[in-house]
């Protein structure tokens, strides 16, 4: 990650302008140079521009994370989701954070949707546009988290899935953290599917391409069933209780209402209200689940569908009974996981936050 520091900003409160060169279509360097830019004065930011996709991660560890003892830092941060869940990732890895109890002064995210989806910018009402006023006018609220726990042999998969990372260990357990979607089915297999340079170019039309291939295979088979448990902790639960079926074609977990600009997946939620939304499925054809999620497109009607489960919950529990590594692969905000045979994963809320959104 190269960078730039200005000379002038106050000790109390620095800015840092994140610039995430692989994010969506790659507008982010463009839309700083000639819209965000010249709106700031020089001497007030320091200026990373990302260089590989562990940038962030690293900013974070080697300036972001321990300044939160004494600074207040807005990160204006030119980015897609995946750019949030980094922050979000490299602040709870540090060792102060809101958990431990000690003096903790969360940075605040100024975020300018330049990613495909933009779930978190598109579910808080945050444009370009907007973003360009909310230093001076926005509010800051808590980022909920979720926490993504898995078995011992699940692996991050980078390059497009051609290389596999060890996931960070929390208890001993590879956890990750997300603050807006968990998901295994059809979304986990196009997002995946779909994360090649070639399909990058694209924008958000990447997603239906691949929902494409994925429901109606160009060697004429239908689409894939997936195999495994699902269980559910339902919200004020103490009880795991099973979905009554083995086969699967969509099940994901929330906290955002739109994935994308118009999907509206979870109609229920609210901006950053903390909660965490199941939508699912069984195994459908691809018509079929065309049909459904047209329905989302269409103010998120596809939850009065009568084969669709939608509801609040506190937990979700998916153990896997696929032979083919392909669909075993789970989609936490943007990042690909692939479990090991008879492995699992599991979504709960928390912990506490440790990044605010301005909005």
């Amino acid at each position: 990650m190269s960078g730039e520091q200005g000379t002038g900003a106050k000790a109390s409160t620095v800015v840092h302008v994140i610039i995430s060169t692989g994010s969506g279509t790659g507008e982010a360097k463009d839309f700083w140079e000639t819209t965000l830019r010249p709106r700031m004065r020089p001497d007030d930011y320091s200026l990373h521009v990302t260089d590989s996709d562990t940038s962030i991660l690293e900013l974070v560890e080697s300036t972001i994370g321990p300044a939160t003892l004494d600074t207040l830092q807005y990160v204006f941060l030119l980015s897609g989701d995946g750019g949030v869940i980094d922050l979000v990732n490299g602040l709870l890895a540090q060792p102060r954070s809101p958990q431990s109890g000690e003096e903790y002064y969360k940075p605040r995210l100024i975020l300018f949707p330049l990613g495909t989806g933009n779930a978190l910018a598109q579910s808080a009402g945050i444009t370009r546009e907007k973003a360009l006023d909310l230093f001076t006018h926005g509010v800051p609220d808590p980022i909920p988290v979720f926490q993504v726990t898995f078995s011992h042999n699940a692996k991050l998969l980078v390059d497009e899935g051609r290389e596999e990372r060890e996931i960070p260990l929390v208890n001993g357990t590879p956890t990750v953290y997300g603050v807006v979607v968990c998901s295994w089915g059809l979304h986990a297999g196009l997002v995946a599917d779909s994360d090649t340079a070639e399909y990058r170019k694209l924008g958000a039309e990447r997603f239906k391409l691949a929902a494409k291939e994925n429901l109606f295979p160009s060697d004429g088979s239908e689409a894939h069933h997936y195999m495994g448990t699902v269980r559910i902790l339902r919200a004020g639960e103490t009880d795991w209780v099973e979905v009554p079926r083995t086969e699967h074609a969509y099940v994901l977990a929330t906290t955002c209402s739109h994935l994308e600009q118009g999907f509206n997946i979870s109609p229920a939620s609210r901006p950053l209200d903390g909660k965490l939304r199941l939508v699912h499925f069984g195994a459908l054809g691809g018509k079929d689940v065309m049909e459904i999620m047209g329905a989302a497109y269409q103010g998120g009607k596809h939850v009065d569908d009568p084969r669709v489960g939608y509801e609040e919950i506190d937990g979700l529990r998916i153990e896997f009974a696929e032979e083919d590594a392909r669909w075993r692969r789970v989609c936490v905000d943007g990042k690909i996981i692939r479990v090991e045979k008879g492995g699992w994963v599991e979504v709960k809320m928390g912990p506490k936050a440790v990044l605010d959104l301005v909005h």
